[in-house]
């Protein structure tokens, strides 16, 4: 008997010996920047409660990584930006997931390429973004892409040919986007029937609706954010002009519009590589996670963040990356490893050249009962 219980003693010391040294998880200080308030807080808060169901999942999981989530609102404003910066590397982040728009994004980039520190951005798609700095990614398309994407599916499954462009000529997103469209459609058959711009400060589109009315186009093309959307949909609904509006990733989040009748974007078509209503079961994972964890179903931009998490993780593993590396270090190690990585995201499976833009294949989308559909 006293062997038996000497052997059960060393037994408990020796497994809790081992429990002593089992390795610990490491932990990575990752930094979202985006607006958390201001006129572009629905894009900003959508990327944070990403990145948290994300964290939340890893955490969850116990694996190699523990990630530490710092979170920075830069209200959309390219001088607030780098005081969220600069906040977020006094917390000791390693790397940033940000910013979410695209001015913030390429001011803060530019910081981050004289400090050297990694940028991966969840769905900043400028190239201004990602343009002469080494140290900025993305996980959407630029928008250029964006633009030659988006004729080539109008052309590829004949929605029609006569086209009228509504843009915001202040807006660097809008104006990239426009650029490559106008550039790309005659080629695909594609004839500019009409072309009509805006400012941030518009809220009348009386004469850009009517422009395309009157010179019959079948399609209004809108490379735009959804709150000038959403007033383009009302008007042509009082001029009774029912052409197909087909709209990009920016457009994400129309149907939360405060005060805006849903029932007038149905039929919207609009580029993203997400929809919550896909039965793909990582996409309907994520969708029941954020729904339980926050009330309303994510949108684009929370899964583009939701996507930026586990990419900036497969490339911290791939580099090597442990707690105790500066964000100095972490900067090279990770823009060699993104080169090197493939992920498979609820947005599309993913790979980035040496600009840091993103190879992945666009999907439009189309509004119906008041949800986006895949067709």
């Amino acid at each position: 008997m006293k062997k038996l219980i000497a052997l059960a003693l060393a037994l408990v010391l020796a497994l809790t010996v081992c429990s002593a040294f089992a390795e610990e998880p490491i932990t990575l200080k990752i930094a979202h920047i985006g607006p958390l308030t201001g006129p572009a807080a629905l894009y900003g808060i959508a990327t944070s409660r990403g990145a948290q169901i994300a964290v939340d999942e890893i955490n969850a999981a116990g694996g190699k990584y523990k990630i530490e989530l710092i979170d920075e609102d830069d209200e959309h404003n390219v001088e607030k930006v780098i005081n969220a910066y600069n906040a977020a590397l006094d917390a000791g982040a390693q790397m940033i997931l940000g910013s979410t728009t695209s001015k913030p994004c390429e001011a803060a980039g530019a910081q981050g390429y004289t400090d050297r520190v990694f940028f991966l951005t969840p769905s900043a798609s400028s190239t201004a973004v990602i343009e002469d700095k080494d140290n900025v990614f993305q996980v959407c398309f630029t928008d250029p892409n964006q633009g030659a994407a988006s004729a080539e599916y109008i052309a590829e499954h004949k929605l029609g040919t006569k086209i009228a462009v509504i843009y915001n000529n202040a807006d660097v997103y809008s104006t990239g986007i426009r650029d490559t469209f106008v550039e790309k459609a005659p080629g695909l058959g594609l004839e500019i029937v009409s072309e009509e711009t805006f400012t941030d400060e518009t809220t009348d589109f009386t004469v850009q609706v009517g422009k395309a009315q009157e010179a019959g186009a079948e399609i209004v093309f809108l490379p735009m954010y959804y709150t000038p959307a959403s007033l383009i949909l009302k008007t042509a609904a009082d001029k009774n002009y029912k052409p197909i509006f087909f709209g990009v990733d920016g457009m994400d989040g129309i149907l939360s519009v405060e005060g805006f009748d849903t029932s007038l974007a149905e039929g919207v078509m609009l580029l993203t590589p997400f929809v919550a209503t896909s039965e793909d079961a990582k996409v309907a994972n994520f969708v029941k996670l954020y729904e339980d964890k926050f009330g309303e179903t994510p949108i684009q931009f929370a899964a583009d963040a939701y996507d930026g998490i586990y990419i900036l993780v497969a490339a911290a593993e791939k580099a090597g990356i442990t707690a105790d590396t500066t964000p100095e270090e972490a900067c090279d190690l990770l823009i060699a490893a993104m080169k090197e990585i493939q992920v498979d995201g609820i947005t599309g499976s993913m790979t980035w050249d040496e600009s840091g833009a993103v190879t992945k294949t666009p999907m439009a989308a189309t509004i119906e009962n008041g949800v986006y559909v895949f067709k």
